[in-house]
């Protein structure tokens, strides 16, 4: 072993510099769980499963972003779950009214961790054009915690392919609530 050199480990790419000390560079302790949590967040990220809550006429809209147009199966998301147990992510589409929000509250407990919840158009978002009445709920954040906020009335397929991919992006991170791109 000469004086100062320096070695890369291949699969890592990650710089390594000798010494007289005796060293397994086969280990690499230090490193591998960040890989893991990389490679994991990856998966997660490029896999979401969305339980479709469909109440209004933003389900429509979350329809659409299943047709070949807008084809929401390039983000992985194709697959609809009709149950709380298998989705990460639950899109709310519509007015939540009070009666409906004991039902999203029970389907957000049985959901799996982690898991996201996307509020699309105004009536999930904030009550919309009906938050002035008796039994509308003004926004969805009153019932479980969302992460993504889609505006519109209703929205555009393509603002949810947006919300979508903030959401993928928390998961490959790891990180909760804005995501700033730079």
């Amino acid at each position: 072993m000469g004086e100062n050199q320096v070695n890369e480990l291949d699969w890592l790419n990650d710089p390594v510099v000798e010494s007289d000390v005796e060293v397994n560079q086969n280990v690499v302790v230090g490193k591998l769980p960040a890989v893991v949590q990389k490679v994991l967040g990856w998966g997660y990220g490029n896999s979401t499963w969305p339980l479709g809550f469909g109440i209004a006429c933003c389900a429509i809209e979350m329809m659409a972003a299943s047709c070949s147009k807008y084809d929401i199966a390039r983000f992985g998301s194709e697959a609809m779950r009709m149950s709380p147990r298998q989705a990460d992510l639950m899109i709310v589409a519509g007015t939540v009214n009070e009666k409906m929000a004991v039902v999203v509250r029970r389907l957000y407990d049985q959901m799996s961790e982690p898991k996201f919840v996307l509020a699309m158009g105004a009536c999930a978002s904030n009550g919309g054009p009906y938050w002035d009445t008796y039994n509308v709920v003004d926004g969805v954040h009153k019932v479980v915690p969302v992460d993504v906020y889609i505006p519109g009335c209703p929205p555009r397929p393509e603002a949810l392919l947006q919300g979508l991919m903030e959401v993928q992006e928390m998961l490959k991170t790891g990180k909760r609530g804005l995501i700033t791109k730079g």
